[in-house]
């Protein structure tokens, strides 16, 4: 069994290989051959997608080389355990994503106005998500002195969303009772944001016209759960 981070090589030999394997496995399919990194994996992983997903799907494939038009504008977290088209069933092409440290929509940036222009004016998207999820970290973190430099910063477009839980709810004792309140932080967190987003010109102006409707979703890592936040 290979640890993480050890470095092996592999070529593929055409046999059935773990699909969603944990880390760097070698299973079927896999026969070892020197030693590089975990790219090496990833590069393995390619060439099972070419031989399965995009050989199967070549005229969706093909279709894609002329272009994209997304229906969504997915803002969602960054955390690895939360992919925006595995737990939506969605194959590519559907879903344009933009994804950071706890699914923040900051005010007046340059760089996420430039994602919402392009995908609403160019890709002219109908729906957009902001998509939280449980055990979310950038929650956590929200509760955590730092001595980080860029963190703590960030997170303060998200520390409303705590301030108003913890207005309404009494301190935590229990288990139960932490958990639940980092579940409405978490969702208090996707009402935020939405308020933020509405604060975009471009956001703005599609609304009133109707071109685009905006959904919050939270994302139960436990269950596999994804539902509404109203």
């Amino acid at each position: 069994m290979l640890k993480p981070g050890i470095i092996s090589t592999f070529k593929w030999i055409g046999k059935d290989i773990h699909p969603y394997g944990s880390r760097l496995q070698v299973g079927a399919g896999y026969e070892r051959t020197g030693t590089p990194i975990m790219i090496e994996h990833l590069i393995l992983g390619n060439m099972r997608f070419r031989e399965t997903d995009f050989d199967a799907n070549a005229e969706l494939y093909k279709n894609l080389v002329l272009g994209q038009k997304p229906r969504v504008l997915w803002i969602g977290c960054s955390d690895s355990r939360v992919p925006p088209e595995r737990i939506t069933s969605q194959p590519p092409g559907e879903i344009f994503v933009q994804r950071n440290i706890g699914n923040i929509v900051p005010v007046h940036d340059w760089n996420f106005a430039t994602v919402l222009e392009y995908a609403v004016a160019h890709l002219k998207v109908t729906d957009i998500v902001i998509c939280g999820h449980s055990d979310c970290g950038a929650m956590k973190a929200l509760d955590q002195e730092s001595t980080d430099a860029y963190i703590p910063l960030w997170l303060n477009n998200a520390r409303e969303a705590k301030d108003k839980v913890d207005a309404r709810v009494k301190p935590p004792r229990t288990p139960d009772e932490r958990r639940e309140r980092s579940r409405q932080i978490e969702t208090e967190n996707i009402r935020l944001q939405i308020a933020h987003l509405k604060t975009y010109p471009i956001v703005k102006s599609a609304l009133e016209a109707g071109r685009v409707q905006i959904t919050g979703l939270y994302y139960d890592l436990e269950s596999g759960l994804l539902s509404r936040v109203d």
